[in-house]
């Protein structure tokens, strides 16, 4: 840490400091994200912490951007402190993601608040649904829908639906708080005294591309900038677009994934289905039937249609594949990120990192240097982090040279409030 960080916090600015916390991707940042933000400081939050996924989303694909350019946004926007959620758990089925994220703000050991979007926008409803969805009778009839054959999205909503009602059901319908149910459920398996925040979501659902009242989805967003329709720059905040133009003229942006592709299938052919069956969630031989879509696909959109299935969903497959070039197996998804990975902090977050040297329950990593005094599992999972960044450079415009991941700088700004 910086020098000047070890200066001891007066005691009651210590009473006053209220941490909240967000698990996001900012893909890019937009007027919905600084929207949360806002509302959560209204709830009373006086610092906000993000812990935001590296240079891979959920949905299986490379983040449109650089994510220190995508820290940068987030602090321009309003948060204080940008922890990164690493590669294994960043690309991870919904459960993992939330848990992994949920950790790292646990492991800070000073925040109070989780804030997440909702289409509910209802904490109370949400946690007693959550309780009743672990009920015995809740499982048994997941089980039953399983059987079926049903992808475990579509499972739990059918079993919801005849054991909770048409009201729980349709909770499972909203991607947000679909969402909001792994992470009460990784608060409560924590026991993290971490106080849960239900903040609306206003305009386009998550990843809808369509038309919709209030803020865009930033599916909708890149897909307007791919697109070059005017309409991708009045859907960003200011300092958004100003850092994506930036990045788009250094010809680090838009990252493509179809940039990646041969690549990828090129990796793929190499592996035996020994080696798929060691991917995160893998399950009742998928990994044949993956195997097989390898050997006959000449295209990931192709290998995508035809390994999906009513069981395995596009997404589930997208993110097999993913970690599959990645080098991600089970054993990494399985543990929880070893280290509180700083990409960016202002005068607030300074505040946030002084007070963590007295609660934080892991190591905070500032720089790769930083990786000798850690655990043993600490350098296998930033060097698996370091050889994803290495891949995800070839995937832009210009395609950047190995060692990002030890050269970028933390991202450090002044607080405007």
């Amino acid at each position: 840490m910086p020098e000047n960080m070890s200066r001891i916090i007066p005691k009651k600015e210590i009473a006053n400091m209220k941490i909240a916390g967000i698990i996001a991707e900012y893909n890019p940042f937009h007027g919905g994200h600084a929207y949360q933000i806002e509302q959560t400081r209204k709830a009373g939050a006086s610092h906000i912490v993000a812990v935001m996924s590296g240079n891979y989303v959920q949905r299986g694909e490379p983040a449109f951007l650089e994510k220190h350019a995508r820290a940068e946004m987030a602090l321009h926007g309003g948060a204080d402190l940008v922890l990164e959620l690493p590669v294994p758990w960043s690309c991870a089925r919904a459960q993992d993601f939330a848990r992994a994220g949920v950790s790292l703000l646990h492991a800070m050991g000073c925040v109070e608040l989780l804030s997440f979007g909702s289409e509910c926008g209802s904490t109370a409803l949400l946690c007693e649904t959550a309780q009743a969805l672990e009920s015995p009778e809740m499982r048994d009839c997941l089980r039953g829908c399983l059987d079926e054959g049903m992808s475990l999205p579509a499972a739990r909503e059918k079993a919801a639906a005849q054991c909770l009602g048409k009201e729980a059901a349709a909770l499972l319908q909203g991607a947000n708080d679909a969402l909001a149910f792994e992470y009460l459920r990784a608060l409560k398996s924590l026991h993290s005294p971490i106080r849960p925040l239900a903040v609306l979501r206003k305009g386009a659902r998550h990843d809808e591309t369509g038309c919709a009242e209030g803020f865009p989805s930033a599916a909708q967003i890149r897909s307007r900038i791919l697109q070059d329709n005017p309409q991708g720059k009045k859907s960003l905040p200011s300092f958004s677009f100003e850092i994506l133009r930036r990045e788009i003229t250094a010809g680090r942006a838009p990252v493509s994934y179809s940039a990646m592709e041969t690549a990828i299938l090129s990796h793929l052919r190499r592996l035996s289905p020994a080696d798929l069956a060691l991917l995160p969630d893998i399950s009742e031989g998928l990994e044949y039937r993956l195997y097989e879509g390898i050997r006959s696909a000449c295209s990931l959109g192709s290998l995508f249609s035809c390994v999906k299935t009513k069981r395995y969903t596009h997404a589930r497959i997208r993110r097999l594949t993913l970690h599959a070039f990645l080098g991600v197996t089970q054993g990494d998804t399985a543990l929880s990120p070893p280290y509180l990975h700083v990409l960016g902090f202002n005068d607030r977050g300074q505040e946030v990192l002084r007070r963590m040297r007295d609660t934080a329950k892991k190591p905070v990593l500032m720089r790769a240097s930083g990786l000798r005094t850690l655990s043993p599992a600490a350098p296998t999972i930033y060097r698996l982090n370091a050889c994803a960044t290495d891949l995800f450079a070839l995937a832009m415009p210009q395609k950047q040279p190995c060692g990002m991941e030890q050269t970028k700088n933390v991202v450090r700004l002044s607080s405007t409030g």
